[in-house]
């Protein structure tokens, strides 16, 4: 499945671009590993983040998997839509945006929702108006390991653990953790840094057991510390770009052996001058975060320069003795593959080298699906 020119679309004339196009073979691929590389796959809580669709959902509730991790009230709703049974909303809801969660518990009981908290008034305002509609709501506690974006430390959480105890109308489901900046290349450097920043959520846990409460759930990661907390026998883990892949982590986290399995089909719209080409790649397609360098990576085309990008254009530097012509097709490899398919509201399926005609619509790219 990892054979040379798998990308090439046999009737590639048939697709208009920019476009977001998937490989659901190497998708199912992807998940087969995934389930593969832990002991028990209850423990994966997969984040929804990077493919944000309905197909992709339920070939993992196929594979088994039925914790899901999502960021936004559209992914809880896409997800609850998909038929899971356990949706952990990774944020802490405020304002609207909790009674648009509360409305999601309302319209979908056979879905379990979660979600974080790291603060005592978000926790007892949550209290509060979960009371008012007549609901409990479980919540984990969003600890900050390092990534120094939310959460409390884990040094100063158990006195938040105990007032949120007290409060009706909440349960403390367990902790939640994300390791984001923990990114070495070297495996064990990461596996070095990511047991650093786990033993102070070690130590919260032997403290709340120690006054008498049971071990609280973990769910902790992403994709870098994957392979990490998959041996820790009571983590669940929640790698999410694992499903696609991209440039960015096939590069930096090399044992991990998941495939590339979605792309951004462009094309040479232009051919400014002799040694420079235009193709419809603009910020509007492709994720912009990164440097003009690595925004994405051409399968057919590795070795060209990039020199500007727009809107709806990218300008490329080209040899003077070029054969490229316009309408030529370049298969273009995500670094960042999150972003970037919340760029598009389809991604066009591939199955044995020619598109099909089917479609999987990215739903939750929206803020709002009805909810």
């Amino acid at each position: 499945m990892s054979e040379i020119n798998w990308y090439n679309i046999e009737n590639i004339e048939e697709l208009d671009t920019p476009a977001l196009v998937i490989f659901p073979e190497r998708v199912k691929e992807n998940i087969r590993l995934l389930t593969g590389m832990i002991d028990d796959r209850t423990r994966l809580r997969p984040h929804v983040k990077t493919h944000k669709t309905v197909e992709v959902t339920k070939l993992l509730l196929e594979a088994g998997i039925q914790k899901f991790k999502c960021a936004t009230i559209a992914e809880a709703e896409m997800l609850a839509l998909s038929g899971a049974k356990d949706v952990l909303l990774a944020y802490q809801p405020v304002g609207a945006k909790f009674l648009r969660f509360l409305t999601l518990i309302q319209h979908f009981p056979q879905t379990q929702f979660s979600c974080l908290v790291d603060d005592l008034e978000i926790g007892q305002n949550i209290s509060e108006t979960a009371g008012e509609h007549q609901l409990t709501i479980p919540l984990f506690i969003d600890l900050n390991t390092g990534m120094n974006r939310t959460g409390i430390i884990p040094e100063k959480a158990f006195p938040l653990f105990l007032a949120l105890q007290k409060l009706p109308n909440v349960t403390i489901a367990g902790l939640h953790i994300y390791d984001g900046n923990i990114r070495d290349f070297e495996l064990e450097v990461r596996r070095e840094n990511c047991d650093k920043a786990f033993e102070p959520v070690e130590l919260l846990v032997q403290k709340i057991q120690q006054e008498g409460f049971p071990a609280p759930k973990i769910v902790a990661g992403g994709t870098p510390t994957f392979p990490v907390h998959a041996q820790r026998e009571k983590v669940e883990c929640s790698p999410g770009t694992f499903v696609y892949w991209d440039k960015g982590y096939e590069s930096s986290f090399p044992e991990q052996a998941f495939l590339t399995a979605a792309l951004v089909i462009s094309r040479v719209i232009s051919i400014p001058d002799s040694n420079k080409i235009c193709l419809d790649l603009g910020h509007k397609s492709i994720a912009a975060e990164n440097d003009l360098s690595r925004r994405v990576f051409f399968l057919n085309a590795p070795d060209l320069k990039f020199i500007g990008q727009s809107e709806e254009h990218l300008v490329l530097e080209t040899p003077e003795n070029h054969t490229f012509k316009i309408g030529d097709v370049f298969y273009g490899l995500p670094i960042h593959i999150c972003p970037t398919c919340a760029l598009h509201e389809r991604g066009y399926i591939v199955e044995k080298g020619k598109l099909n005609g089917v479609e999987w619509k990215v739903i939750s790219r929206d803020r709002k699906i009805n909810y």
